[in-house]
């Protein structure tokens, strides 16, 4: 299916719509105050080493030091990579030998690796997310728009969604054949059916930015960036466009301008057409853009049938619950449950890659009782998820009908970067009603009353919760004023919510004057 790349450039952000079948498939937003320094590569300094959790803190350049875990550090003698995508995976520590047994990698301790004031060379795999800092490793990568070059290693690798055998033993021929000394390897997916010519043109674009990384390591001094990976509108064309794509639009001129000239250079082996867009209707307008990036905000998706998806994103992982809703089929109760967790897999695939959601995913689908229907919900799931440029693993049906994914995070998620905690509830998502902040106002005077006997007392609160207090509580502040010799006063304010409400002493009471 042929697709249409949308990018809104304006001079503090810049948004990129993937259009699918004349819908968005995918969302990218980088904005200049926030900008991803995802693969970007420094010249750090450790400032502490932890034996205990076998990590290290290095200082980069950025507000919060980095993390870098032992397993992220190479020492010249890991032979394994797990290639998917857009760089190695280096969290799985685990590896899978021929005969399909677990084999574990032990790693040297990293306190006989390094020391705190040690200069070290490492690239960001994961930006700061939440209150986590950017996650570090040694496992140096220059990702090109078909090949990945690897100082450091002697390593050949074929992107694992490349499936086909005799293309991926042409593949590894051509790699093996044009490999530089002293560096490995990766084919990407988009290198599927490439000619030799085609990829060494890549490599020596990436072995030059290499090459300039080498030429400044030594006169740098730590913390410094010695690479920056490419702003969002050439990650686009290396990393989003692929033989299908048709056409780019793009609302900036300049910006138009320089990816033709960057397309020209490295991709004009592409039937592609760059346009820039000058209309007056938005460009996001076009395909309804900008409704589907509000509705990004949305915790609740429907469904086509009129059943629905619960999305609530936390910090560690992110819950999603499938619900029938207005849903109610036509033949029996397993076919309707069956159609609405179908209709579910395919939004929920489609809302990984919208939201970005990364990290651990638990889906709470409707319960099945019939094993077929299980097992044909599972493979449906897997055949959307691999849609996904991400890395994304799925994990067998619990009795309860719970499924747990993996989907790799290498960024913040869209949500959180397009919104911050509400002020009102502080990001709880809910707040006090109107009667439990009541109780919790007679509390608290019942308290202030009793340690300031004889004190005049004014209470602030929101119009209606003060019409609360004075029509369910008026017998209770009559006993208070009487046993504590208090004058008791409620005025309304002007907060925006219930909770939001002052005590305070004014003086004394006129009984006590």
């Amino acid at each position: 299916m042929s697709k249409e790349i949308l990018i809104n450039s304006g001079i503090r952000e810049v948004r990129a719509a993937v259009i699918s079948g004349g819908n968005v498939s995918e969302l990218f937003i980088e904005r200049l105050n926030k900008k991803s320094v995802a693969g970007n590569i420094y010249k750090g300094k450790v400032v502490k080493v932890l034996p205990g959790m076998q990590s290290a803190f290095v200082e980069i350049g950025l507000q919060k030091a980095a993390f870098l875990h032992v397993a992220d550090i190479y020492t010249g003698t890991n032979d394994e990579i797990n290639y998917d995508e857009e760089i190695q995976d280096d969290e799985n520590i685990h590896k899978t030998s021929e005969n399909g047994e677990n084999v574990t990698h032990y790693y040297t301790p990293i306190q006989d690796i390094l020391s705190e004031g040690q200069e070290i060379i490492v690239q960001v795999a994961k930006d700061a997310i939440a209150t986590k800092g950017a996650r570090l490793t040694t496992h140096l990568t220059i990702p090109g728009r078909y090949l990945v070059l690897m100082p450091g290693y002697e390593h050949i690798g074929i992107s694992r969604k490349i499936e086909n055998e005799e293309e991926r033993e042409r593949l590894k021929d051509i790699l093996i054949s044009i490999k530089p000394e002293g560096m490995g390897l990766i084919a990407r997916t988009v290198s599927d059916g490439l000619s030799q010519e085609e990829l060494v043109s890549d490599l020596e674009y990436i072995k030059g930015v290499w090459a300039g990384v080498e030429s400044i390591i030594e006169k740098s001094t730590s913390p410094s960036l010695l690479y920056e990976d490419h702003n969002l509108i050439y990650k686009i064309l290396r990393d989003v466009v692929t033989s299908d794509t048709s056409r780019i639009l793009i609302d900036n001129k300049e910006d138009c301008e320089k990816m033709q000239q960057f397309f020209n250079n490295h991709l004009s082996n592409l039937d592609l057409k760059i346009e820039y867009y000058d209309g007056e209707e938005p460009l996001f307008d076009l395909y309804n853009g900008e409704i589907e990036v509000n509705r990004l905000l949305d915790k609740k998706v429907w469904l086509r049938s009129g059943g629905s998806i619960i999305i609530d994103q936390a910090e560690a992982l992110t819950v999603i619950d499938v619900n029938t809703g207005k849903y109610v089929g036509r033949q029996n109760f397993d076919d309707t449950i069956l159609k609405t967790n179908l209709e579910a897999c395919k939004e929920i695939a489609h809302q990984l890659k919208m939201r970005n959601i990364g990290g651990i995913i638990i889906v709470d689908f409707i319960d099945m009782e019939r094993l077929e229907d299980r097992e044909k919900m599972l493979y449906t799931l897997e055949q959307y998820l691999k849609e996904d440029r991400a890395k994304t693993s799925v994990v067998n049906i619990s009795p309860l009908g719970l499924v747990e994914i993996t989907r790799k995070r290498v960024r913040d998620s869209v949500i959180r970067m397009m919104s911050e905690p509400c002020p009102y509830c502080e990001g709880r998502g809910v707040i006090k009603s109107k009667i439990t902040v009541c109780y919790e106002i007679m509390r608290e005077l019942s308290r202030l009353a009793s340690q300031n006997k004889g004190s005049a007392i004014l209470i602030e609160a929101k119009e209606e919760v003060a019409d609360l207090i004075l029509e369910h509580e008026n017998e209770t502040i009559e006993e208070l004023e009487k046993r504590y010799l208090c004058d008791i006063e409620i005025q309304q304010n002007n907060s925006s919510t219930y909770d939001r409400y002052k005590l305070k002493i004014t003086g004394k009471a006129h009984g006590s004057l």
